[in-house]
């Protein structure tokens, strides 16, 4: 199997540049650039240089970026000794690392990940701040954006989102380093981010709808992964607040943003063809439309096999969509699975779900099948 060139990626998104436009300042295709970056193809000896002068490159550098390599630990531990002397093989490195974590984030354990992370976010941070010309910086400045997003996430989650405060600083830091260098793509994402706290964390829906819209707003013009994904949390702010008919327009322009997206969207990888389904299942759960939530959230849960943080949220939802109807069966065996896969990953979304669930299950606790669930949800608490 290929590895992914994500050495390329990273200084292709560093430079602003979508695979579409790099392709046609290379003069080839974008299925051509899309066989480089995935590692199918090398791009052919006459395309280098150009490719080279594109990307401000030197040849020699664009060998290594080209190069699917581990991290040279001798050569990172030299430069953290001479911070100075960092160069763009040493970035590139720090950046394929932070890649590599963010891509694990759906499907590993926060806590697990954590350590890692805050470390690549030290080095990074570091670094930055001896960056010895503009280019290294602005790369730094896109590390440092990218591990600040996601330490935010991880501290979160290792909270259990109880901690609201170490969060949003992370996000902020994420925020100034992307307005550092321009790039919406990525304080967008943070802003995000910032709003889920808000909504989840706080429990501010109307702090929540502000970011939220922010999010749109800034990505509009750049993103409509990131512009669809802002109105869908302004939908379930206005949900939490009760207003049925701003939700249903967000989530209307949602719906419109998402049928926008093309394949070099810069946040295509934060897209799933679920998420309207799970946000607008979770929105009508909080306005009380438990059936038609049941009904969404239902057909939701089944196509999320490898987002298994975003699946035990919607089966939380769904668990609760049933006790509220009285479909105590069928709430038990979502409520388990839920749980199952909260073991695995420790998904603080997916575990307060799971704990509001359990909760509403107290009128029926002296049955076996709900103390069985207590149980499990105990241990939950306790590992």
């Amino acid at each position: 199997m290929p590895k992914r060139r994500l050495k390329l990626t990273q200084r292709r998104k560093t430079l602003g540049f979508s695979q579409e436009s790099l392709a046609h300042a290379v003069g080839v295709e974008r299925s051509t650039v899309v066989r480089w970056e995935s590692g199918e193809t090398e791009p052919r000896p006459w395309h280098r240089p150009t490719i080279a002068a594109v990307l401000q490159l030197t040849l020699a550098e664009l060998d290594d970026v080209l190069t699917s390599s581990a991290m040279d630990e001798e050569r990172l531990a030299f430069t953290l000794q001479n911070p100075a002397m960092v160069d763009l093989v040493t970035v590139a490195q720090l950046a394929q690392e932070i890649e590599r974590l963010t891509a694990e984030y759906d499907t590993a354990s926060s806590a697990s990940l954590l350590a890692t992370a805050g470390q690549c976010h030290s080095q990074v941070t570091l670094l930055r701040n001896f960056a010895p010309t503009a280019r290294i910086r602005r790369e730094l400045c896109f590390s440092v954006a990218e591990s600040a997003t996601l330490m935010g996430q991880l501290v979160w989650d290792a909270s259990q989102r109880r901690d609201d405060v170490g969060p949003v600083r992370y996000f902020d830091q994420a925020i100034a380093a992307a307005r550092e260098i321009a790039d919406p793509v990525l304080e967008s994402h943070a802003q995000l981010r910032k709003g889920f706290v808000a909504l989840y964390g706080t429990k501010d829906p109307r702090a929540g709808l502000r970011l939220c819209r922010e999010t749109a707003l800034v990505s509009g013009s750049v993103s409509n992964v990131l512009t669809g994904l802002g109105y869908l949390h302004v939908g379930e702010a206005h949900a939490m607040l009760g207003q049925r008919r701003e939700c249903e327009k967000a989530l209307s322009a949602a719906e419109v943003s998402f049928g926008r997206i093309r394949p070099d969207d810069e946040a295509i990888t934060m897209f799933s063809s679920s998420q309207f389904d799970r946000l607008a299942g979770s929105c009508y759960l909080s306005l009380g439309a438990n059936g038609k939530a049941e009904e969404i959230l239902t057909r939701t849960a089944r196509s999320l096999v490898e987002w298994k943080k975003s699946q035990a949220i919607v089966l939380g939802n769904l668990t609760l969509a049933y006790i509220r109807q009285g479909k105590l069966e069928e709430a038990c065996g979502t409520l388990h699975e839920a749980i199952d896969l909260i073991e695995e990953t420790r998904g603080g979304g997916g575990m307060n779900v799971a704990f509001a669930a359990g909760r509403e299950l107290a009128p029926w606790r002296h049955e076996p099948w709900v103390q069985e669930i207590s149980d499990r949800l105990f241990a939950l608490m306790t590992t």
